[in-house]
């Protein structure tokens, strides 16, 4: 069983996957499947790049032609490597094309911790990739002040590892109501402030890790980050977007990963970019997530579990989603 996105929007289909027919290939028994914002973005056609429907999961190989993939590994995805796959969001869930991307598509993770933490580890890459775009502008993050804009998934897993990494950090929404829900989860110890709220001071770097990079996201970096400081773009973005008054094509600087020197009202400052991940950020991830002395417990912003039914539900209304993760189970919790 899967749930599938065609054209006319997401499916239930009862039959197995496919088998790709090229070689080699691997069968992959999902464990554990996460939902992204990237998947409703998706389903609502606001999502621009290749599809990655289905990508946050946690499986063990069934089978495999490829040596360095064994069966009975478990692993994760990292959706950025282009493999012939199909969705995670499956009982299981077929991956094909040459041997060295396959093995870099699926990464081996330990069979000890739980599923519910792993199924985090390609948005902690995703957030290790942010702060690795940081760190290239600022260098060591101790003691640098981080402003995070957004308390959803992203933006708390960022403040998590920029506060790991030493960085005095804060986390800024939106709506009250949604930050005292991430709140709740206990993820992080550090000031909440909503948006137009006094700051203690300016921020070295402010993170713009809401759902898309809007003109109020951007109202905000600008207020809080110090003259000559960074704005790291996160959030989701189209072709052509700009801000007025702000010389920069952020559509182009996010996707890229590059650095574009701005003046904002007599102030110079500079904005970056971050988008996708390397296998370096994968490990980075997965460390994190298995430290035996101070792991990061991510699960704790899990806030709901469906089965694959209940996610074609969640899919057709997306506007009843609240702050937080809900993992998929191929099989009813």
């Amino acid at each position: 069983m899967r749930v599938i996105l065609e054209e006319g929007g997401p499916r239930l289909r009862r039959s197995p996957p496919p088998r790709p027919r090229e070689d080699p290939a691997v069968l992959v028994d999902i464990e554990l499947a996460a939902l992204c914002r990237s998947d409703l973005k998706e389903v609502a056609g606001s999502r621009h790049g290749p599809s990655q429907f289905g990508h946050e999961l946690v499986g063990i190989i069934r089978e495999s032609t490829v040596p360095a993939l064994a069966e009975g590994t478990r692993v994760v995805l990292d959706p950025n490597v282009v493999v012939d796959r199909g969705t995670g969001f499956a009982d299981h869930m077929w991956a094909a094309g040459p041997a060295d991307l396959l093995r870099q598509a699926l990464q081996p993770v330990p069979h000890g911790p739980a599923a519910r933490r792993l199924v985090f580890a390609e948005p902690i890459a995703c957030a290790q990739h942010c702060l690795g775009a940081v760190q290239r502008q600022v260098g060591d993050l101790r003691g640098v002040h981080v402003m995070v804009l957004g308390a959803g998934t992203a933006g708390l897993l960022i403040a998590a590892l920029a506060g790991r990494a030493g960085a005095r950090v804060s986390v800024h929404n939106r709506s009250r109501a949604r930050m005292d829900e991430a709140r709740k989860a206990g993820l992080l110890d550090v000031p909440w402030l909503l948006f137009g709220e006094p700051a203690a001071g300016r921020a070295d770097v402010v993170v713009v890790a809401t759902s898309f990079v809007l003109p109020a996201g951007l109202d905000e970096a600008l207020r809080l980050v110090a003259p000559g400081g960074l704005v790291l773009l996160y959030g989701g973005t189209a072709p052509g977007d700009r801000y007025p008054g702000l010389d920069c094509d952020l559509d182009h600087v996010r996707r890229t990963g590059t650095v574009a020197a701005c003046t904002w009202r007599g102030h110079s400052l500079r904005v970056a970019g971050s988008y996708g991940t390397t296998p370096q950020d994968f490990a980075a991830a997965i460390g994190e997530l298995t430290d035996v002395a101070a792991p990061l417990r991510a699960e704790a912003l899990v806030a709901g579990e469906v089965d694959l039914p209940g996610l074609l539900g969640l899919l057709r209304t997306p506007d009843a989603l609240g702050p937080g993760k809900i993992v998929v189970h191929p099989e009813p919790p």
